[in-house]
């Protein structure tokens, strides 16, 4: 059985419940119409204006544009030089092992600590040729470097439009994005040829004439 006190309480809510319910505040003050128009409408409306005024379709046309100009020339490789010397160093593809190779079965295949060359498991079948399609000097040397290797040469730009090349040799022409490769293989100057020698990689920094 509840006590006095807890009754009283209780019925003391009930009776604030009821009179804030019953009492009728009135108009407080003026009260006007939303005149606010809808974002969206807004939006809309002005879209359809610069619809019918053309400007739409030139922004779309301009943003087509500035796609397909990024596409066809990415961004060039920073650093690089054009090669005024010969000069050849070779370079050696091994890497250790920062964790455990493992099969389906959770068995080891190599462990940690394990160094490997991929030369040993795969041969470089074409030369890698390095230079800068910018350049009119070292497209013709790389044209030159092709024919000299009888077209076992995968081209590869570090700036220009690789787009406009391949369809003027009609033959395939990749691009060092970001300059992964020239940066991993430590070259400085272009036109640039990688060729594999026995178990390393041969790399000939070759001038323009």
């Amino acid at each position: 059985m509840a006590s006095p006190a807890r009754a009283l309480f209780l019925l003391a809510i009930a009776w604030c419940a009821v009179g804030v319910r019953a009492e009728n505040l009135g108009t407080i003050g003026p009260t006007y119409p939303i005149l606010e128009k809808n974002l969206l409408d807004v939006i809309m409306a002005r879209l359809r204006a610069k619809e019918a005024s053309g400007e739409l379709k030139r922004h779309e046309q301009e943003a087509r544009d500035r796609a397909a100009y990024a596409v066809n020339n990415p961004k060039p490789v920073d650093g690089l030089r054009t090669a005024l010397a010969p000069r050849t160093y070779y370079f050696d593809p091994s890497f250790t092992l920062q964790s455990n190779v493992v099969d389906a079965t959770g068995a080891v295949l190599f462990p940690a600590g394990t160094r490997k060359n991929p030369l040993e498991v795969v041969s470089l079948s074409k030369h890698l040729l390095f230079f800068d399609a910018r350049d009119p000097g070292q497209v013709s040397r790389a044209r030159e470097l092709i024919e000299r290797y009888r077209g076992k040469v995968k081209p590869i730009l570090v700036g220009g439009s690789y787009m406009d090349l391949m369809k003027r040799w009609n033959k395939p022409v990749f691009y060092d994005q970001e300059g992964t490769l020239v940066r991993r293989f430590g070259i400085a100057a272009v036109p640039a040829i990688v060729s594999q020698e026995g178990q390393r990689l041969r790399i000939d920094e070759v001038p323009v004439r």
